[in-house]
């Protein structure tokens, strides 16, 4: 990092520290936004796209099981930007119980943590307003028993850390975020700015919160994970979306380079626009993406159903297509952990009827301990079909 790579109207300071590096301190929240026509479209765009997910999400007759999928899908896809290797059908699988899919189940517990995080996260929300003290908690559990335990799980950092390719010294960084004194100073503005009223619109706000959180970086690993928790966390707090059904991980994964980009270019030399455009067009794409998801399983959800007429245990059968919808790699043992309509031997015999119209599948070949998959389900929810 250099202090040339930095122009007058970069909203921080950079400075040199005793210990001879340079280090980048944000300025507060929120900063003077110029209000262009492209902005302004590109907010409008967003806005009612994520609309119109809420509507979908909310006219969904059980909107907690969609969501389900959504949030490990987004485990999965926010864990590899971060170089693990789990798929979706993986973490399901482990959900499942069935370890033995997996060639690495470290990259798996990852992942897991992640949708435990996520759900605890929500949970708490319920009951107690977006602080720094839960996002340390939040980063807890995403951490525990994994590669970043090491680092300090659950605490913001007591040193200084940077960002750049693998090798780089906070000589030829590409980012080093604030020292730790600072850092301290730069995340209760942060916490104050999340509560403070504000005229702008929400979704400007979550852009501005999701940046500064990076380019404070107070975490030793994890950051990013974190940062784009955070942004789940804001649409549901800030009651934009009833469920956690949008996730940008998908639309940072196909534009990594630019997301990179767009966040150091507002750290070096200002430029708010060109990152909320790329950041209201991840909002808008994947809004969309999810809503035609829903659309698609809902008709394959009332496809099941009408199969379902003239069976005795319709009702019954019902109930395991939308638990399947939410976990669609499943053991019976899940299931009826899951499912408040039988005994073992019950959820077995549902199973195997759904098995008969082609719902499920066994992929085992195993007599014991045996795993189903929902294909018609995975496709749409992995975005094949």
């Amino acid at each position: 990092m250099k202090k040339t790579d930095f122009f007058q109207n970069a909203p921080g300071k950079t400075f040199k520290t005793l210990q001879g590096y340079l280090a980048f301190v944000p300025a507060p929240l929120p900063p003077d936004i110029v209000w262009s026509n492209k902005l302004l479209s590109a907010l409008s765009k967003a806005d009612r796209s994520l609309v119109r997910l809420a509507e979908v999400g909310n006219a969904f007759p059980v909107p907690h099981v969609v969501a389900r999928p959504f949030i490990r899908k987004e485990a999965v896809l926010s864990s590899q930007i971060e170089g693990t290797r789990t798929s979706f059908q993986e973490l399901l699988s482990f959900e499942a119980g069935q370890l033995s899919l997996f060639g690495d189940l470290e990259d798996t517990k990852e992942v897991h943590n992640y949708v435990q995080a996520l759900d605890y996260g929500l949970e708490r929300l319920e009951t107690l307003p977006l602080s720094i003290r839960l996002i340390r908690e939040i980063h807890g559990i995403l951490m525990q028993g994994v590669r970043g335990d090491l680092m300090t799980p659950g605490e913001v950092r007591r040193s200084q850390n940077w960002i750049g390719r693998p090798g780089a010294t906070l000589d030829n960084a590409r980012h080093v975020p604030p020292p730790v004194d600072e850092m301290h100073e730069c995340l209760s503005a942060l916490e104050r700015y999340i509560h403070a009223d504000s005229e702008l619109p929400p979704l400007l706000r979550i852009g501005m919160i999701h940046y500064q959180f990076e380019a404070i970086h107070p975490f030793l690993d994890g950051n990013g994970r974190v940062g784009r928790l955070l942004v789940t966390f804001l649409l549901v707090a800030w009651e934009l979306l009833s469920q956690p059904l949008l996730y940008l991980s998908n639309f940072i994964e196909s534009n990594r380079q630019e997301y990179y980009d767009r966040l150091l270019g507002v750290s070096q030399k200002g430029e708010w626009e060109a990152w909320l455009l790329f950041f209201l067009d991840g909002v808008h794409s994947q809004a969309q993406d999810a809503s035609q998801s829903i659309a698609h399983l809902q008709e394959l959800r009332l496809s099941y159903h009408e199969e379902f007429k003239q069976e005795r245990s319709r009702i019954k059968l019902e109930r395991m297509v939308d638990y399947l919808i939410g976990a669609p790699i499943t053991s019976i043992s899940q299931a009826q952990e899951n499912l408040d309509i039988g005994s073992f031997t019950t959820i077995q015999r549902h199973i195997q009827k759904l098995e008969s119209y082609g719902i499920v599948r066994e992929v085992t070949g195993k007599g014991r301990n045996r795993i189903y998959r929902a294909e018609q389900i995975l496709e749409i929810l992995e975005g094949r079909s």
